[in-house]
């Protein structure tokens, strides 16, 4: 018994130390005649205050004109929002002018310079609320990524995503649940003992 405690502590403990948030997405079309699909994948670290974003899409109708994450919907997975997320504008280094591609950025989120003005007024003037308001939206699903074309100017292509759990968040799970099944299985040994005496 002492042996699935001290591995349940041992296993709160690593899970205590990740500290990083991998959210992952599928890009599809968001208005009626939009063409195209791709995967976004997005890592929160709160320590380094960063946003690492790693998309990829391809089969748009036009040719790539700006992109931004948008927060925040009234309703998770649905609706549309204003820009969160955006340096002057545009996600800082997004490729313009074609119908495929990729964007690998890390977004440092301690700048007011990535945010959009209206959003980082709305989020109290700092860094660390806007920080904190657009991830408590990605996680709420109530903000989206999104891709604007020369076809669709209000947006061809966007991704909600969701919390994908770390392998320590598994981890953890399995030995909760062996942790279950060996106290389980200590009483029912238990029990003929104290029957039989």
């Amino acid at each position: 018994m002492n042996r699935w405690i001290a591995l349940a502590v041992l296993a709160c403990a690593g899970s205590a130390q990740a500290q990083t948030t991998l959210f992952a997405g599928t890009f599809a079309p968001e208005a009626t005649g939009a063409t195209g699909s791709g995967t976004l994948f997005m890592t929160y670290d709160p320590v380094a205050r960063s946003l690492d974003i790693q998309a990829s899409w391809s089969g748009l109708s036009g040719n790539t004109t700006t992109a931004h994450i948008h927060c925040c919907n009234a309703n998770p997975l649905t609706g549309t929002s204003g820009v969160a997320l955006a340096e002057n504008g545009i996600l800082p280094g997004f490729p313009t002018g074609a119908n495929n591609g990729s964007y690998s950025r890390l977004i440092d989120l301690s700048q007011s310079s990535q945010y959009g003005g209206t959003f980082f007024n709305a989020s109290g003037g700092t860094t660390l609320a806007a920080e904190q308001r657009l991830i408590a939206n990605l996680i709420s699903g109530k903000a989206y990524f999104n891709i604007h074309s020369s076809t669709f100017t209000q947006g061809e292509i966007r991704a909600f995503v969701t919390v994908v759990p770390e392998p320590a968040t598994y981890a953890l799970m399995a030995l909760g649940l062996a942790a279950v099944v060996g106290l389980a299985s200590s009483r029912k040994a238990a029990t003929p003992s104290a029957a039989a005496a």
